[in-house]
């Protein structure tokens, strides 16, 4: 694994924070503790030895005070165990929640659009696809499998450190046909609808909007008349591509067992399938349900549909 994998992987780092928090916490509460409890026993004994002689010497003293204060002292904990203690169940509590239920990423690109924004702060289920094992992202219990119109994040297949967000086109066993900037699902054209033209504000231009039914899952697409349906020049090579045929006009891909097809909803301004290869299940990190937050549109909060 390398280090820009590390680096980008939040997920390890926060695994290895919660060992070493809760291994420092282990040690303290089963050894270290009782190593400070046994060292101000002795003390503290030894001040009620001297003092006890001082009092049967006729010296009058109080000294339970003073008694208090030493063994607060020899029982404080170091400020490194204090803090490893404070964070660990944090640590572990925000590891479980983002490791198995609920994940939350933000929408970097406009591939999405109209569907999803930039700036989007979004929450993805991490258990509808299965149970999968933190860090190496091995699926242990199968729960469901991707459907066609989901909105999936994956790591990227040609740079795992990165997380991709787009739409579930194909399933394991599928024909994809994506010609003149129209989808075919084993050999049935998929249903669109024209919709108001969508402006782009970033560049200030119209978009043809349609409303594409998937499979019986309605959403929003973008195509920009002036852009081809495919730019030969950016198609890379990628596991299982014999299972492609490109031509200028589109492509044909029957879609491997284990692998999904994604497409970006701004079918034009995006970087996906078509260019890169399929999904393997391993990459799957999850279903992208909902918006919580928007800083610079609160209507955006609600459901992905």
């Amino acid at each position: 694994m390398s280090l820009q994998v590390i680096l980008g992987n939040f997920a390890l780092i926060l695994f290895v924070l919660m060992v070493v928090t809760g291994a420092i916490w282990f040690l303290d509460v089963f050894y270290l503790a009782k190593q400070r409890r046994a060292t101000a026993d002795r003390a503290l004994a030894e001040f009620d030895a001297r003092n006890n002689k001082l009092t049967a010497d006729g010296i009058k003293i109080d000294h339970n005070s003073s008694r208090g204060a030493i063994e607060a002292a020899l029982l404080r904990q170091p400020t490194w165990i204090e803090y490893s203690g404070s964070f660990f169940p944090v640590i572990a509590l925000v590891f479980f929640l983002r490791s198995f239920l609920y994940e939350p990423f933000k929408i970097p690109s406009s591939s999405m659009v109209p569907t999803l924004l930039v700036g989007d702060l979004i929450l993805v289920n991490k258990f509808t696809y299965g149970i999968r094992l933190p860090v190496i992202n091995k699926k242990i219990i199968a729960i469901n499998d991707p459907q066609r119109g989901d909105v999936m994040v994956f790591k990227y297949p040609k740079d795992l450190s990165q997380d991709y967000i787009k739409r579930v086109v194909g399933v394991p066993g599928d024909k994809i046909t994506y010609e003149n900037k129209r989808l075919t699902v084993n050999g049935k054209p998929v249903e669109y609808t024209a919709l108001d033209d969508y402006l782009d504000d970033e560049h200030l231009v119209y978009n043809k909007q349609y409303r594409e039914n998937l499979s019986g899952v309605a959403h929003k697409i973008l195509n920009n008349e002036q852009a081809a349906s495919l730019n030969l020049g950016d198609v890379k090579t990628f596991p299982h591509s014999e299972n492609c045929s490109y031509k200028y006009e589109g492509f044909t891909c029957v879609v491997p067992a284990g692998n999904y097809f994604m497409m970006g909803d701004n079918r034009d301004n995006s970087a996906d399938s078509r260019y890169w290869g399929f999904v393997p299940d391993q990459n799957i990190v999850g279903k992208a349900f909902f918006v919580w937050m928007n800083l610079g549109n609160l209507r955006r909060i609600g459901g992905i549909h």
